[in-house]
């Protein structure tokens, strides 16, 4: 699957904004991100906060080129980027004093991609 099969203007944008994002900041892991969600989305990552809670240490920043999904205890105060999120996932991520953002907003934010880790 490639770009042109994709529907979804807004994730077609996104796939490209992030492809010259990694492209003038020579930041590897907006591309890695941008290959994943030109994949089926079927094959996206769905993570669960118990999977975050188990792979993160306090004050981490991680994208999931995916969905967030709210299983789980997450007690540890992270910023969470991903394509989408459920409200429960949204609400414990806030409570646990994280911050949940949009891939694109994460991108604006870090543009060069340094300490940030996939998860998915």
């Amino acid at each position: 699957m490639t770009i042109e099969d994709k529907t979804n203007p807004n994730l077609v944008s996104l796939i490209e904004d992030l492809k010259d994002q990694a492209r003038k900041n020579d930041a590897f892991i907006w591309r890695d991100v941008a290959e994943r969600l030109e994949r089926p989305m079927k094959n996206w990552a769905e993570v669960n906060l118990s999977k975050i809670q188990r792979h993160v240490e306090e004050g981490d920043t991680i994208v999931v080129p995916g969905k967030v999904l709210g299983a789980g205890v997450l007690d540890k105060e992270v910023t969470v980027g991903a394509f989408k999120a459920s409200r429960s996932a949204k609400e414990s991520i806030s409570e646990a004093g994280g911050e949940y953002l949009k891939i694109r907003e994460l991108a604006e934010r870090k543009p060069d991609g340094s300490e940030i880790r996939i998860l998915g």
